[in-house]
């Protein structure tokens, strides 16, 4: 079982930007695939980005697509997601995920799962 420490959430007004980090540890981190999802009181979690272990194809929510960019160095054990033109609705927990090898964009497909850190997009 992989651990998964998210960090890097925080207060920043709409239009503004943040870099989540996952710190990966107890793992063989460059077979795993990684991802982000937020969730907001009273909603499902919801895919926001994934990468696979050699940092192929690179899934996005169409909702992020072109503003949030996931990305990893496996020399770290370290995962990133660069957050801009943040929108107040993207106001959430984000949780960093990891499963083997090839990302997906359910919830159901990763098998390890960090504490989550809160992101408030402020209007």
């Amino acid at each position: 079982q992989v651990q998964l420490v998210e960090s890097g959430g925080g207060l920043v007004q709409a239009g503004g930007s943040l870099r989540l980090s996952c710190l990966v540890s107890g793992g063989i981190f460059s077979n795993l695939a990684m991802g982000w999802f937020r969730q907001t009181p009273g909603k499902e979690r919801e895919f926001v980005a994934a990468i696979g272990w050699s940092s192929s194809g690179p899934l996005y929510a169409d909702s992020v697509k072109g503003r949030f960019e996931i990305f990893r160095d496996n020399i770290k054990n370290m995962v990133y997601l660069q957050m801009d033109s943040l929108k107040p609705e993207e106001t959430a927990v984000y949780y960093c995920a990891a499963r083997w090898f090839r990302p997906a964009m359910t919830t159901d497909a990763y098998d390890n799962w960090g504490q989550g850190t809160q992101v408030t997009v402020s209007s």
